[in-house]
């Protein structure tokens, strides 16, 4: 008798039958999967890739090579070797990243919607924070954080639309916040305008320049060496500064200037009548004509304070930011260039009440100087010249504005000047 005659075969017969079909279609299946694989990019075959180990289908990273991304970014770190400036024009919705004057990167960034625009003005890194949340909006993910002001306003990563989205701060692509996470410092310019504005070389007498030491200088001048204040004329007005305050609350203003400012914006108290290390770092320069005033700050605490005159009071400085890039071959003078901030437009014409007569908009008022009648319209004392070439070096920056110093300059902080 035949096997398959044999009673109960006919199963058997037909579980292998079964068994042999399965096997030709998987195998049909499997050439076709290896057809389609080899037809297609790595990074689109389903999810997954072939791998050479036994039995292996490993998942396959959701993110495309980093071949050339990463080229971009090497290209981008090596190129920001000098002074770095940050310029957002929020007509452009646009950052552009400057080294040394010279534009280095862009992305486009989704700044604050009307109900919560975002400042604009001068200001700079003041904090960095790799896996920032907020406190106030519900723990939101804010990485790649980048603060400006204490008051909230950051550079960060986020959904960046075709058009203004956040309350306030600057989102921009998670591969751009990443990439200038990693290459920016504390301390670099952040300028924030309505429309682009650009960097521009600039070279004018007036500028500051580099104290040279005289010959045979032992450097024992404790009251003149480059990282303290005091010891120089303007230390007698820091002592009679110090000499009228008196209280608590008084003790806690950092300026003596009229009206007092809130003490929690002012920064810690100044021994002004002695000298004192400073911290490490470039200093900044802000002349305001509103105060009359040239102040000093150097590793964001203020340094000192001088009064300053000006040809053409009453007429408007607009906002220059200049920057020291680079000393010259002589030793003594620097490589400069600003950013002249657009000015603001005329005030409209005002209404009377219930619409009697309609009053005649104010005069039209006068044209804003231009960066380099700016310098010149600046009246600046031999002392306080002196002492600031004594402070002077690559990433130093000068700052001439019709504004004061607003609250946001603080403790822990640059000059924050804002346009509006």
């Amino acid at each position: 008798m035949q096997k398959s005659q044999r009673p109960n075969a006919g199963p058997s017969v037909y579980f292998r039958n079964r068994q042999s079909l399965l096997a030709m279609t998987a195998s049909a299946a499997l050439l076709a999967c290896l057809a389609s694989a080899n037809a297609l990019p790595l990074n689109q075959q389903g999810g997954f890739y072939l791998s050479t180990r036994p039995n292996g289908l490993v998942p396959a990273s959701r993110e495309k090579p980093s071949t050339k991304p990463k080229a971009a970014t090497d290209d981008v770190a090596a190129k920001a070797k000098g002074v770095l400036s940050v310029v957002i024009a929020i007509d452009k919705q646009q950052l552009t990243l400057y080294s040394d004057g010279q534009p280095i990167a862009h992305s486009r960034v989704s700044t604050g919607v009307p109900g919560h625009p975002t400042p604009t003005g001068v200001f700079s890194v003041i904090q960095k924070d790799r896996w920032h949340r907020s406190n106030l909006y519900y723990n939101a993910p804010m990485y790649f954080m980048q603060r400006v002001t204490w008051s909230g306003v950051a550079m960060h990563q986020g959904v960046v639309p075709r058009g203004p989205a956040s309350h306030g701060c600057i989102r921009l692509p998670e591969a751009f916040a990443r990439q200038t996470w990693g290459i920016t410092k504390l301390g670099v310019r952040v300028i924030i305008a309505r429309s682009d504005v650009t960097p521009v070389a600039i070279s004018n007498e007036r500028l500051f320049t580099l104290k040279r030491e005289p010959a045979g200088s032992n450097g024992a001048a404790q009251a003149t060496s480059p990282e303290t204040t005091g010891g120089v004329s303007v230390a007698m007005e820091f002592a009679q500064l110090g000499a009228q305050r008196s209280g608590t609350a008084s003790d806690a203003m950092a300026y003596a200037i009229e009206p007092p400012r809130d003490i929690a914006n002012t920064g810690p108290d100044l021994k002004f009548a002695e000298p004192r290390p400073l911290k490490p770092g470039p200093i900044s320069v802000f002349i305001s004509r509103k105060e009359g005033k040239l102040f000093v700050r150097k590793g964001f605490e203020p340094v000192f304070y001088v009064p300053v005159t000006f040809s053409e009071p009453d007429r408007p400085f607009g906002t220059h930011v200049f920057t020291a890039l680079a000393v010259n071959d002589d030793n003594t003078t620097l490589r400069w260039n600003v950013v002249s901030m657009p000015g603001t437009g005329a005030a409209p014409a005002k209404k009377s009440a219930k619409g009697k007569r309609v009053e005649p908009p104010p005069a039209p008022a006068r044209p804003a100087s231009n960066a380099t009648a700016a310098l010149e319209r600046v009246s600046i004392s031999p002392e306080a010249l002196e002492r600031i070439s004594e402070l002077m070096s690559p990433g130093a920056s000068l700052i001439i504005s019709d504004q004061g110093l607003g609250p946001e300059t603080g403790k822990g902080t640059d000059f924050i000047v804002l346009a509006r």
